[in-house]
């Protein structure tokens, strides 16, 4: 077989560029959720976070990820420093290389999702630890459970584009970061409005553009499975989007920030179903992540919990629910796989083991991880500087 530059490879390479394109664009989709004083730092977080995989991607990051299987856990150093990763081979569809820096970008966009949980408070050299360290022990690990051969992969763990290795990882991880990092400051007893919904849109629509790339690169491949993705993840969004708006229409006003937080909840719910289940079974997918994430938030909120972007509630929930309804909505004719609906269980029950333990470890890991780094370090701020804003007193600019 060779390298299809004309096909395959082409279309992995605009997939790299889409999916890059996310990480700022949850950069613009936090920026316009914090106060004006805090806006350059969401964004500078997500650029950040790219550059911070980048390096610890080549380094070591890839190797633990897709490096030969140890024990079902992780994978080997034999491709550390891309060792053994070669630009161009012959006997492959796309080049080795190219799969490695496709998936880099999975991981950056992963870590920008968590600073959800750490929004106006976190130091910047606290995040720059925390952000290495968690890649390295949460991130790493789970993508080879799930895609380098792991434990996940031989039970038969299905999880297409990352509902389970993205956003259920970052959605716990966020959430259990807030617990360590503590609420804002003012959080319950005054306005935290957003500062610039517009931003938060083009954001959204960053998002939902790279989604494509996202999902339909997930196919690995230039043919009907990867469209099918692309179908499957813009029909979920768009449910995700319309369902949101209109539950949220029976308690007010249908708000255009809740319009594009459903699209992004059915999003990040169709990533792991969208090489599985057909168009059709996509729009229920979507509207149920519109429902149930909006209703996390409203839960969230109810107890007073300062998760401060929804993270949790919209990557988090929806990413688990996606995860599960492989096992409900698989459909054979796609790729493959049978689910609930033409009459297997066991893919479900797979599904509903796989999704829990990576929620579980997710969560538990973060959580020791923040105390370690808050006990020795600091994860916070100041109080002055929290209240002069992150903008000014971390990176000594303004943005308005």
């Amino acid at each position: 077989m060779t390298v299809d530059s004309g096909s395959t490879t082409a279309w992995l390479l605009c997939a790299t560029a889409l999916v890059m394109l996310m990480t700022p664009g949850v950069g613009f989709f936090y920026g316009g959720l914090v106060r004006k004083k805090n806006f350059i730092s969401m964004v500078a977080l997500s650029f950040i976070a790219f550059a911070l995989v980048s390096i610890q991607w080549i380094i070591i990051g890839y190797s633990l990820a897709f490096g030969p299987d140890v024990s079902g856990i992780i994978g080997s150093l034999d491709y550390a420093g891309l060792n053994n990763v070669p630009f161009d081979a012959p006997d492959l569809p796309y080049p080795p290389m190219l799969f490695m820096m496709y998936q880099l970008t999975f991981a950056a966009v992963t870590l920008a999702i968590v600073t959800s949980g750490m929004a106006e408070r976190i130091k910047l050299s606290s995040f720059l630890i925390f952000g290495l360290i968690w890649i390295t022990v949460v991130y790493e690990p789970v993508a080879h459970w799930v895609w380098g051969g792991g434990w996940a992969a031989t039970m038969g763990f299905l999880d297409f584009a990352g509902g389970a290795v993205v956003h259920i990882t970052a959605g716990f991880a966020a959430l259990a970061l807030a617990f360590v990092i503590g609420k804002r400051s003012g959080f319950g007893e005054y306005s935290l409005d957003p500062q610039n919904i517009p931003m938060t849109l083009l954001g959204a629509g960053l998002l939902w553009f790279g989604w494509f790339g996202f999902n339909g690169g997930s196919a690995l491949a230039a043919n009907g499975l990867a469209v099918n993705a692309i179908v499957t993840t813009n029909t979920s969004a768009a449910a995700g989007a319309l369902a949101w708006l209109f539950i949220s229409w029976l308690r007010g006003r249908p708000s255009s920030l809740g319009m594009v937080s459903g699209a992004v909840a059915g999003l990040g719910a169709i990533t792991p179903c969208a090489g599985y289940v057909t168009p059709m079974w996509a729009i229920l997918i979507g509207a149920v992540a519109g429902v149930l994430c909006y209703k996390a938030m409203l839960w969230r909120i109810n107890r007073k919990m300062d998760e401060s972007l929804d993270a949790w509630a919209v990557h988090g929930v929806g990413g688990l629910w996606g995860t599960i309804a492989i096992g409900i909505f698989a459909t054979a004719s796609v790729n493959g796989a049978s689910g609930l609906i033409e009459g297997h269980t066991d893919l479900l029950v797979t599904q509903i083991t796989g999704a829990v333990i990576i929620m579980i470890f997710a969560f538990g890991v973060t959580y020791i991880l923040a105390r370690v780094i808050d006990r020795f370090i600091g994860l916070r701020v100041t109080e002055t500087e929290e209240y002069l804003g992150l903008d000014l007193t971390q990176h000594g600019e303004r943005a308005y």
